[in-house]
C-alpha cells in the first residue's frame, strides 16, 4: 500500500510539473527578411491588418523593430503568449482567420512580402523584469544581444547578470527591458541568453558602456566571474529602432 500511495504521489508531481510548464508564459522573437522593395509593404500589413488579428487570437504583441543598419530588410518582433500550447493555437487560428488570409492575399497581389522567417520560443529569466509594451515620451534606441555562453558556464553567466550586471546597467543609464534563454536546445537552450537594453541613443548607448566597462564594481565581478575562464565564446549586438506601429517605444 505504501508503495502505491508513493507511486501516485511521483505521478501527480510528474503531471504537475508538466502542467506548470505548459501553463509557464513564453515569448517568440520573429525575424522577417522582406523582399526587395516590400518593407513599406510589409509594415503596413503589420500596421492595418497582422496586429489586429494577432490581439483577436490571444497573441500579445509586444514590440516591433528595424535594426538602424537593415540591408538585409529585417522585421524583428516579440511576442507573448499563455503558454507554448497556447501559442500553437493561436496560430493556427490566426491562418484559418479569414481576415488574414483576406489580407495576405491582397498585400500580396505582387509577389509575397518576406522571404525568410526566424522563429525563436523563449522563457524569461528569473531576474528579468517584467515584459510588457512601454513607451517613453521620446522615441528610444534598442539594443538586441545574444550571449553565447562557454561550455558548463550559462549558470554562471546568469548569477552575473542577476547578482551585479543589471543593477550596473541601471546605474549607467540603461533600462534593462527583458532576458530570457531560449525554449528549445536546438536554438541554445544550453548556453545561450538574449535580452533587450533600451538607451536614449545610440550615442547614449556608447558612453553607458563606456562608463560600465570602467566602473571598478564591473571590473571586480568580471574578475571574480571569470576566474577559471571567460563566461563567454560569443557577443552580439544588434541596436534597433521601433516601428511607428510597436506598443513598445
Amino acid at each position: 500500500m505504501k508503495k502505491y500511495l508513493l507511486c501516485i504521489f511521483a505521478l501527480a508531481m510528474i503531471a504537475g510539473t508538466y502542467a506548470a510548464e505548459k501553463d509557464t508564459p513564453v515569448y517568440e522573437m520573429r525575424t522577417y527578411y522582406a523582399a526587395e522593395g516590400k518593407l513599406d509593404d510589409l509594415h503596413a500589413r503589420f500596421r492595418d491588418h497582422t496586429m489586429k488579428i494577432f490581439e483577436k487570437h490571444g497573441i500579445t504583441n509586444i514590440g516591433y523593430w528595424v535594426p538602424l543598419e537593415n540591408p538585409d530588410r529585417q522585421l524583428v518582433y516579440l511576442l507573448a503568449y499563455p503558454s507554448r500550447d497556447a501559442a500553437k493555437k493561436s496560430w493556427k487560428e490566426f491562418f484559418a482567420d479569414p481576415d488574414w488570409q483576406a489580407a495576405q492575399k491582397a498585400s500580396e497581389a505582387k509577389g509575397k512580402l518576406v522571404t525568410k522567417v526566424d522563429s525563436i520560443f523563449l522563457q524569461q529569466t528569473d531576474y528579468s523584469p517584467a515584459v510588457h509594451p512601454s513607451a517613453w515620451g521620446e522615441r528610444r534606441v534598442f539594443e538586441l544581444r545574444t550571449y553565447k555562453a562557454s561550455a558548463g558556464k550559462l549558470g554562471n553567466l546568469h548569477a552575473r547578470f542577476r547578482d551585479h550586471t543589471l543593477a550596473l546597467f541601471k546605474k549607467h543609464g540603461m533600462t534593462n527591458f527583458g532576458y530570457w534563454t531560449p525554449l528549445d536546445k536546438s536554438k541554445g537552450a544550453d548556453d545561450t541568453l538574449i535580452y533587450i537594453l533600451a538607451h536614449k541613443s545610440k550615442e547614449a548607448s556608447d558612453a553607458s558602456f563606456a562608463a560600465f566597462r570602467a566602473d571598478p564594481d564591473w571590473i571586480a565581478a568580471k574578475k571574480a566571474s571569470e576566474s577559471d575562464g571567460s563566461l563567454t565564446t560569443k557577443v552580439e549586438s544588434v541596436f534597433m529602432a521601433p516601428t511607428d506601429y510597436s506598443p513598445t517605444k
